[in-house]
């Protein structure tokens, strides 16, 4: 009878083990993969996300002044498809850990070649590839998931933001693009492989020689004659040499390519930079 008994305990007890094997719930600090298109090629954060959960967050949960992994569960890492700089400091492509250490009035921030990092026991200081000092900015309303952002994204500028409660800590992230691109420009041009309207549009928009802008616009509509997008651009490239009347007649141009290929839009945008030369 005892043999039965146990025999039957057993089996309850694997039967409650495989069904508590295979439930799903909730992560209660779920993970994010966030990849961002930044210059030239990407950057991407891979965390995890704890609640406030009405808890005192930093200086509490996140002790100030001791290394925190800057989220929960694993570590939190960082990836860089081309070189970048933060703080002043050079950080090669590839994938880093993402480390900081919360004060009151200042943190740290650490860029570190460790990718596996969680806390002060198994940290090297000696992996450090950026450590900088940062100051927290108070935010108004509270962040209550902890959240990593990339804001303020320019071609060659971001802002990496930590918020969580009501804290926010801020890092510029810069990468130097521009001679990589002009010397693209100048042998692609160079050696006429036809780049001409993306390499207009890139002098244009970053105040370049305008005057040869013009010209590859010249070029590039020589090549694609009904493509009035390319008219347009060049009407804008005019208007930023000055030469209102000239940009007025090429802004018309696009206009008239636009409504035979039924494109409003465009109608509607040389309509609006007719309207600011007048």
């Amino acid at each position: 009878m005892k043999k039965l008994i146990l025999v039957s305990c057993a089996i309850v007890f694997a039967t409650l083990v495989a069904d508590a094997q295979s439930l799903k719930v909730p992560a209660p600090s779920p993970s994010q993969t966030l990849k961002q298109d930044f210059a030239l090629s990407t950057i991407e954060i891979s965390y995890s996300r704890p609640g406030v959960k009405n808890r005192t967050i930093f200086g509490d949960i996140v002790p100030f002044g001791t290394l925190w992994r800057t989220g929960a569960n694993s570590a939190t890492t960082i990836s860089f498809g081309d070189t970048v700089m933060i703080g002043g400091v050079k950080v090669n492509p590839g994938k880093y850990g993402l480390l900081t250490i919360p004060g009151q009035t200042e943190w740290v921030v650490i860029i570190s070649k460790s990718t596996t990092t969680t806390g002060a026991d198994d940290y090297k200081k000696e992996e450090d590839v950026v450590r900088m000092n940062v100051k927290p900015s108070a935010l108004s309303n509270k962040v209550e998931t902890f959240t990593i952002q990339l804001e303020n994204i320019k071609n060659n500028s971001c802002d990496l933001q930590l918020m969580w409660d009501k804290t926010m800590v801020s890092v510029g992230i810069s990468t130097d693009i521009d001679g990589r691109i002009m010397k693209d420009i100048q042998k692609l041009v160079v050696n006429d492989s036809r780049p001409y309207g993306a390499a207009a549009n890139y002098y244009m928009e970053n105040g370049k020689d305008l005057k040869l802008a013009a010209e590859w616009y010249d070029k590039a509509i020589a090549g694609n004659p009904k493509a009035y997008w390319l008219v347009h651009q060049k009407a804008n490239c005019q208007a930023k040499m000055g030469l209102k009347k000239e940009a007025v007649e090429t802004a018309n141009k696009s206009i008239a390519i636009a409504k035979e290929q039924g494109d409003d839009n465009y109608v509607r945008l040389n309509e609006k930079l007719i309207e600011t030369l007048k």
